[in-house]
C-alpha cells in the first residue's frame, strides 16, 4: 500500500475506536478524521470540503423542514389512534409508518409517532412495548423504499456521483426496497410479535405499572406526615405508585443538579426499609416507583415536596408542562449525574423522575449515573422541546400531554408539497435537491410552518454528519485505501458466488459497521470500497452501492445502531436483547431478499 493509504487506514482505525467509545458526537469524530488527513496532505481542501459543497446535506435539511411542517400541522396527528384501533394494529401501524417514512425522514416521524403510541396505550390499558419496537423497525424499512427516506441514502447517492456515475434516482431503490419492507412488516406482525417478551396487559389500574419512573420527595418539616408511620400516612396505598425505600440523614442530593445542589453537604444517607411501622421524620426522603402520571400526582400529596420543589415551585403555573427526554448515545449527560452537570441551570428544566429500561436505578436522582437511553421526566416551560428537540444530547423530546397543533388547515398543503416533490424529482423536471428546496419553500411560504420553526426543524447534527461523512468517503477513495481493501473483498468472487456473493459480502460488512458505528459512517467507509470491488471484478457499481445503502440503513440488532431504535428503547422499557431477538429475522430476510433481487435487477 502507498503511504497515503497507510495513513488513511490508521486514521480509520482511530476513528472507529473513538466512535465505539460513544463519548463524542459522530460529526466531531468524522470531522476530526477529515481534518487530520487534510493536514497530513493525504487529501486536498477540495476533497475535505466536498461534503459541504455537496447538495446532499442541503437536501436532507430541506426534507427536515418538510417533516417539521408535518409535525406543526398535525398532518398525521390522528393517524396513530386510528391505526391502533384496527383489528391488527401492529400491521396497520407498521404499514402506515413504512409508507410515510419512505417520503419523510424517519427520525422526526418516530419522534412524532412514539409519544402518541405511549399516550394511546395508557388510555386503552395496552402495553406500549407491543407497538414501539415495530414502529421503529417499520420506519427503518420504509426508509429504503425511496431515495429520500433516510439521510444515508443521500450519502450513498452522492458518493456514487463523485465516482463519475449517475446519482441514484428517487425510485431506483424501490425495486429492492419495497420487497424488503413488505417482507419485513410481515415478519414483524407474525414472528416478531411472538419473539417480543410477553408483557402483562393492563386489566387492573392498581396492578398495572407500565413504564416505571423513580422519584424522590422530602417529608416537610411541621407537615402532617411527621411522626406518623408509613401505614398511617397512607403512603402504602397509593394508586399506581409505591414507596420503595426511605433515606434518612445526609444531604438531599437534589434532583436536577442545579447550582444550589452543589452547596449541599453531609454524610451519605441511611436507607431504611419502607415497612408499615417505619416512623417518618422531618427531612426524610421517600423514594417512590410508579407510572409517569402517578409520579407527577405526588406533587399534590400533603406533607411531601419533591426534592426539586424549592427550585421550581414558582414556575409551576401557566406555561409549564412535563416532557419526556431520551438521552442520546453521544450526549454529554452519559456517564454524568444530574448534579454534576447542573441540569436545571444548563437545560432550563427540573428532572422529576428517571426511567431506565433495565430498571437498574438506585439512590437519589441527583447522584445517579446516567446512561444512553435513560428517559428523563422533565418539568419545564413550553420552550423546552423547541430548544432541545434536535440537540445531540437527546434522541427524543416530547411533551407528556401534548396540545393539538393549531394549523391543521394547512395539512393539505403539506401533503401536496410532498407528493409534488416526488413527482417532479422522479420525472426529472427538477433534481432531487431542487425539488426538496422547492417543497420546503412552499410549506414556509404557505405558513404551514414559520421561518423560525423551519430553522429549528433542521437537525444540524445529522446534516453536518452527512457532510463530513461524504468528505471522509472521498478520502478513503482518493488515498487508495478503498482499492486495497477491495482487492481483499473481491476474493469472494473467486469462490464462484458471483454477484450474489458480492452482494452478501458487501452487505454483511456494512451491517457490522453499522451496528458498531453509525449508519452514515458505515456508508461513508463502505461505498468507496464497494465501488472499487465492482471495478476489480466487473460487477455493477450501482448494485453494490445499493447493497451498502440497505446494509447501512437496516439496523435491527441493537438499540444503539440507529437513532429511532434508541428513541423507543427507553420509552418501551425494552432490554438490549429484545432488539437482537426480533431484529435477527429481519436482518436475515433483508440480506436474503437483497441478494436475490439486486443481481437480477442489475444483470
Amino acid at each position: 500500500m502507498s503511504a497515503d493509504a497507510w495513513i488513511t487506514l490508521v486514521a480509520m482505525i482511530v476513528t472507529v475506536g473513538v466512535l465505539l467509545l460513544d463519548r463524542y458526537p459522530p460529526v466531531f469524530v468524522l470531522g476530526g478524521a477529515v481534518g487530520a488527513l487534510m493536514f497530513a496532505d493525504v487529501i486536498d481542501t477540495d476533497i475535505a470540503l466536498s461534503g459541504l459543497s455537496s447538495p446532499a446535506p442541503a437536501t436532507i435539511a430541506a426534507l427536515y423542514v418538510l417533516a417539521g411542517a408535518v409535525t406543526a400541522t398535525g398532518t398525521f396527528a390522528n393517524v396513530v389512534d386510528r391505526l391502533l384501533e384496527r383489528k391488527n394494529p401492529v400491521v396497520a401501524l407498521a404499514a402506515a409508518t413504512a409508507s410515510i417514512s419512505s417520503v419523510v425522514p424517519n427520525t422526526p416521524l418516530v419522534a412524532m409517532f412514539a409519544p402518541r403510541v405511549v399516550r394511546w396505550s395508557q388510555r386503552h390499558g395496552a402495553n406500549a412495548s407491543r407497538f414501539l419496537l415495530p414502529l421503529s423497525f417499520a420506519s427503518i424499512l420504509g426508509g429504503v423504499v425511496t431515495l429520500i427516506g433516510t439521510s444515508t441514502n443521500l450519502v450513498v447517492s452522492d458518493l456514487l456521483e463523485q465516482s463519475g456515475a449517475e446519482p441514484l434516482h428517487v425510485l431506483e431503490i424501490t425495486a429492492v426496497g419495497l420487497p424488503v419492507a413488505v417482507i419485513g412488516i410481515a415478519l414483524l406482525a407474525t414472528v416478531g410479535q411472538r419473539l417480543l417478551p410477553e408483557r402483562v396487559a393492563a386489566v387492573d389500574s392498581i396492578d398495572r405499572r407500565g413504564r416505571e419512573f423513580q422519584v424522590a420527595a422530602r417529608v416537610v418539616s411541621g407537615g402532617p406526615l411527621v411522626g406518623r408511620t408509613i401505614a398511617d400516612s397512607g403512603l402504602r396505598n397509593l394508586d399506581g405508585v409505591f414507596l420503595a425505600l426511605v433515606e434518612r440523614g445526609g444531604s438531599a442530593g437534589g434532583i436536577s443538579g442545579s447550582a444550589t445542589d452543589d452547596d449541599a453537604a453531609g454524610d451519605s444517607p441511611t436507607a431504611l426499609a419502607a415497612s408499615p411501622h417505619t416512623v417518618l421524620l422531618a427531612g426524610d426522603v421517600c423514594c417512590f416507583v410508579g407510572e409517569v402520571g402517578r409520579v407527577v400526582d405526588l406533587h399534590a400529596f400533603d406533607g411531601l415536596e419533591p426534592l426539586e420543589e424549592q427550585h421550581v415551585a414558582s414556575a409551576q403555573g401557566a406555561g409549564t408542562m412535563m416532557f419526556e427526554a431520551v438521552i442520546a448515545p453521544a450526549s454529554e449527560l452519559v456517564g454524568a449525574t444530574l448534579k454534576s452537570v447542573a441540569f436545571r441551570g444548563r437545560y432550563g428544566g427540573a428532572v422529576m423522575a428517571i426511567h431506565r429500561a433495565d430498571g437498574d436505578l438506585g439512590g437519589q436522582l441527583g447522584r445517579r449515573v446516567l446512561k444512553a437511553g435513560d428517559v428523563l421526566l422533565v418539568l419545564a416551560d413550553e420552550s423546552f422541546a423547541r430548544r432541545w428537540r434536535n440537540h445531540a444530547d437527546f434522541s427524543l423530546v416530547a411533551a407528556v400531554d401534548e396540545s393539538p397543533p393549531e394549523r391543521r388547515s394547512h395539512s393539505l398543503l403539506v401533503v401536496a408539497a410532498t407528493i409534488g416533490l416526488i413527482v417532479v424529482a422522479t420525472a426529472g423536471v427538477l433534481s432531487l435537491f431542487e425539488a426538496a428546496v422547492a417543497a420546503a419553500i412552499v410549506v414556509v411560504a404557505g405558513r404551514a410552518i414559520s421561518v423560525s420553526e423551519a430553522w429549528r426543524a433542521i437537525n444540524l447534527n445529522v446534516t453536518l454528519t452527512m457532510a463530513v461523512a461524504i468528505s471522509l468517503g472521498g478520502a478513503v477513495s482518493s488515498s487508495g485505501l478503498a482499492a486495497e481493501v477491495a482487492s481483499l473483498v473481491a476474493n469472494a468472487d473467486s469462490l464462484g458466488l458471483g454477484d450474489v456473493g458480492l452482494v452478501v459480502v458487501t452487505m454483511l460488512a456494512t451491517l457490522v459497521l453499522t451496528e458498531l458505528l453509525t449508519n452514515t459512517a458505515a456508508a461513508a467507509l463502505m461505498v468507496p470500497v464497494a465501488l472499487s470491488v465492482a471495478a476489480d471484478v466487473g460487477g455493477d457499481p450501482r448494485m453494490l452501492a445499493i447493497a451498502v445503502l440497505i446494509g447501512a440503513s437496516c439496523s435491527f440488532l441493537s438499540p444503539v445502531g440507529y437513532q429511532t431504535n434508541l428513541m423507543v428503547y427507553g420509552l418501551g422499557g425494552y432490554r438490549f436483547t429484545d432488539f437482537t431477538r426480533v431484529g435477527l429475522p429481519l436482518t436475515l430476510s433483508t440480506l436474503v431478499t437483497s441478494a436475490i433481487i439486486l443481481p437480477i435487477a442489475y444483470t
